[in-house]
């Protein structure tokens, strides 16, 4: 009879918990990378040709393009700021320098957003200037 113990394998350590935050985070951003592809993708395949000359019918249109562009590019930054500022903060797991970081990019947003809503206010003042 064979009295010596089985050889079994010593268990590798667990991850360190920053290691798996840091995958999850990457995971995260590749998918919303993705999704923004995905996205843009869509939205290349919707576009259509323009139809004929691309001359204004007044300056009242031309600052209203103006207008409808602005608020769509503040927007479009004020959302990437908040998702931004959302994964900081989730992934920052009770670091205060990163929260405080995280806790900026929101009011980035918040400030991003505000400029999206007084756009109109602007162009509308610059449209009333130049006329």
């Amino acid at each position: 009879m064979n009295h010596r113990p089985l050889h079994r394998p010593t268990p590798s350590p667990p991850r360190p918990v920053a290691d798996r935050r840091g995958r999850r985070l990457i995971r995260t951003v590749r998918l919303l990378a993705l999704a923004v592809a995905v996205t843009v993708a869509a939205l290349v395949g919707i576009a259509g040709t323009p139809d004929g000359a691309l001359a204004a019918e007044s300056i009242q249109a031309v600052v209203n393009n103006i207008r409808n562009w602005l608020v769509g590019i503040l927007v479009a930054v004020a959302t990437l700021f908040l998702t931004v500022g959302g994964l900081r903060y989730v992934a920052a797991n009770g670091d205060p320098g990163e929260v405080e970081k995280a806790k900026l990019t929101l009011k980035s947003a918040a400030i991003g957003y505000g400029l999206a809503l007084l756009a109109p206010l602007f162009v509308t003042i610059v449209g009333k200037w130049v006329a």
